[in-house]
């Protein structure tokens, strides 16, 4: 198949989410962007309280804008007691429950793996959290900045000294759980077309970030030291980082063998008797004396613009690349040049949208509209079966 169908992967299948802020909208998205219908539970006038994060884009919230294309947002009072016969029609027919609510919440509403399996045996259910469920910690509250201290990576981020950590500047734990509950859930749709039976996803935050952590963590295997804080430079291979040029711009650039090495001091830096300095003489020693290095590196930087640095590394194919700040990202000319911005439309007009990264020669992702707040409650109760007067009576009682 040469050319994309109109069929997609997840045509046909039903998410019901009941998510706020990250993890849960960005695993949910995930799965409208391959074709399944995500219904959006949120709570009537308030929403998802990711919607008032900020408003930088049209007056939306640009976590939203981001994580919630493609869904439809019924608006629904869970605490009210006609919610959950909604939610039990709602259910009936969904293959997936998703909900990244309270620690426990969930559960106290009923709507536990453990309660909903005997009722609907081909749901899956998925449960996103900060720590999981049992142990200690399983009902600390836990937000991303948190998780990034318990899971160690604020330890090896930022500069020298606890003074200058520095967390990441996007939610990767969230980020990270919000992947693992999307594949996870695309691994247990497989498993259903095997056993015929759902499944119960418990997804934590700590520990998918954790996941990610395993490079640094086997580097501090059995008491070793670990990576130490080297800002944007990497920790542990040199020179790899960043590097002022003389016209006042930086470079980031990454050597990763001898061979790296060699051309680096031979075309780059136009020194080729440095590649035997035995202080540069192989990796660790470099990163060992990276000051004495840095310093060697800058001098000759110094007297170079940005467009003479990079076309010596070029040459010398040595890994290289600009400093974007976020207008450089929304400009990059590779992203232009294979069309990966589309636009999708919102309340407040529409916006681009970047297309999902892993790219099919079978199908085109779904980018459909961001919801507004309740925006499809009237259609998704009246394929529910109710009367435009049922659905004015929930309305005015507040249900939805």
């Amino acid at each position: 198949m040469s050319q994309p169908s109109g069929v997609r992967p997840l045509d046909g299948i039903t998410i019901v989410s009941l998510e706020h802020a990250i993890a849960a909208p960005f695993c949910t998205r995930q799965l409208a962007d391959l074709g399944a219908r995500v219904i959006k539970v949120e709570r009537p006038g308030v929403g998802d309280f990711a919607r008032g994060y900020d408003q930088r884009v049209n007056g939306l919230a640009s976590h939203f804008v981001w994580t919630n294309r493609s869904k439809q947002s019924l608006s629904l009072d869970l605490k009210h007691d006609a919610a959950s016969a909604i939610l039990d029609d709602l259910l009936s027919s969904a293959d997936v429950l998703v909900q990244n609510l309270a620690p426990g919440a969930a559960a106290r509403m009923g709507l536990s793996y453990e309660a909903l399996h005997p009722r609907f045996p081909r749901l899956i259910v998925c449960d996103i959290s900060g720590y999981g469920v049992g142990g200690p910690y399983e009902k600390k509250k836990a937000y991303d900045l948190l998780i990034q201290s318990e899971g160690g990576f604020l330890s090896v981020t930022g500069g020298p000294g606890d003074e200058q950590m520095a967390k990441a500047g996007c939610s990767i734990a969230d980020i990270a759980a919000g992947m693992y509950a999307y594949t996870g859930i695309l691994s247990a749709l497989l498993l259903r077309e095997r056993t015929g039976e759902g499944s119960h996803l418990d997804v934590s935050m700590l520990e998918s970030l954790v996941e990610w952590m395993n490079y640094p963590l086997y580097y501090a295997y059995e008491g070793a030291p670990p990576p130490p804080r080297a800002g944007a430079a990497h920790a542990t291979i040199y020179p790899y980082g960043p590097f002022a040029i003389g016209d006042g711009s930086t470079v980031m650039l990454g050597l990763q063998n001898e061979r790296e090495w060699q051309a680096f001091c031979d075309k780059v830096l136009q020194q080729p008797e440095l590649s035997a300095d035995e202080r540069f003489s192989a990796n660790f020693k470099r990163v060992e004396n990276r000051a004495a290095l840095r310093q060697l590196i800058i001098d000759i930087f110094a007297t170079l613009t940005f467009d003479q640095v990079i076309e010596r590394l070029d040459l010398a194919q040595i890994a290289n690349a600009r400093v974007n700040d976020m207008q450089g990202v929304w400009d990059h000319p590779q992203l232009k040049a294979r069309n990966r911005w589309h636009t999708v439309s919102t309340a407040a007009g529409s916006v681009p949208s970047l297309l999902p990264p892993a790219n099919s020669n079978a199908y085109t992702p779904r980018m459909a509209a961001v919801p507004a707040l309740g925006e499809h409650t009237g259609e998704i109760l009246s394929g529910l079966g109710m009367s435009a007067e049922g659905i004015a009576q929930l309305r005015a009682d507040g249900v939805i």
